[in-house]
């Protein structure tokens, strides 16, 4: 069985008591739980930042503040071993949604006193027993389109509040097998060393059915949006990403680890591309842009069943000259 639970039940206890914690009160929650040198990493306009203050300061606080009554709706919990380092360090990977009432301006986004959900996705490095690193990725367009705003041309796929696994069984918080994360890990190795660099010399849907069940789901981020099939992933994301990209890097994760049938990873980029082509109903720049990326996924027998991503796509357009963030604040609607 995997051996994990020590760092799993350390971030679930962090979990509870910022959950709990009033929006000034985030900062004695993170000097708890978090190494005095946090390095966090969030989306754009986050980025990175150290240290428990300054995480609580500029993120959490303003964020309760805006979204009263904050639950956490978690979809997906396991831990693993990093491959990146050679299973030198175990991380904690959540996935799910910040629920709230959408109460006061973030980001100068006017607030809908409605319900909102954040789409966010986490990674905690855990080392003797405290938080070392932090990657926070938060699906800050999909809450703007709640918002009533439109960050983005119309997308290429579906716009949904994205629920957690077909399955049910996405909360690891007890040992797994520990070969079925080593099947999972393989899995997504088998997609990311095979298939990922776009050079398989096959027909796009072939490709994919090499990694991936008939009936995939693909739960894109706010812009590009959910698609369901091989077939209808390949139209609605896969083959109008590639028309988009040219000079693809090679990719590069800071982590990348699975348990049970769950597994994910992250970079910092996870590679960079150069906009030729137009994407998103934006021209393209001819510009290189960094692609932020987290990816969690489902296994089901020896293919991939189900991915959820998040990228970091205010960043990634704000390198190529495309202010989104800013240009909404400039028309958002005035609070009710």
């Amino acid at each position: 069985m995997s051996d994990f639970q020590t760092e799993k039940d350390l971030v679930r206890r962090y979990y509870a008591a910022l959950d709990s914690a009033k929006g000034r009160e985030s900062a004695a929650v993170l000097h708890e739980y978090c190494d005095a040198a946090l390095l966090w990493r969030g989306v754009h306009p986050f980025h990175e930042m150290t240290g428990p203050d300054d995480v609580a300061a500029k993120f959490w606080a303003p964020l309760k503040d805006a979204l009263s009554s904050i639950q956490r709706r978690m979809d997906i919990f396991f831990a693993g071993r990093n491959e990146m380092d050679g299973g030198a360090s175990v991380w904690v990977a959540s996935m799910g949604h910040l629920m709230g009432l959408f109460d006061r301006p973030w980001l100068g986004i006017a607030p809908t006193g409605k319900l909102a959900m954040l789409r966010y996705a986490a990674f905690h490095r855990v080392e003797g027993g405290r938080i070392t690193e932090t990657a926070l990725f938060i699906d800050i367009p999909h809450l703007m389109m709640q918002a009533g705003l439109s960050p983005f041309p119309p997308q290429t796929a579906a716009h949904l509040v994205q629920p957690g696994p077909l399955t049910h069984d996405g909360l690891l918080f007890e040992a797994q097998p520990e070969d079925e994360g080593s099947q999972t890990l393989a899995a997504i190795n088998a997609m990311v060393t095979d298939l990922g660099q776009w050079q398989s010399g096959l027909p796009l849907e072939e490709e994919l059915a090499r990694s991936w069940h008939d009936d995939m789901l693909w739960w894109g981020p706010a812009g590009i949006g959910a698609t369901y099939t091989i077939a209808r992933y390949a139209k609605q994301h896969s083959a109008p990403f590639r028309a988009g990209f040219a000079d693809r890097s090679k990719t590069k994760h800071l982590c990348r680890m699975a348990e049970g049938h769950f597994g994910g990873f992250f970079g910092w980029p996870n590679f960079t591309a150069r906009a030729t082509g137009g994407f998103m109903g934006m021209p393209a720049t001819g510009q290189a842009g960094a692609f932020r990326v987290v990816d969690i996924y489902r296994r089901a027998g020896d293919k991939l069943a189900e991915n959820w991503v998040f990228i970091d796509l205010l960043h990634f357009w704000n390198t190529q000259g495309v202010d989104v963030l800013g240009r909404m604040e400039a028309i958002a609607p005035p609070a009710p």
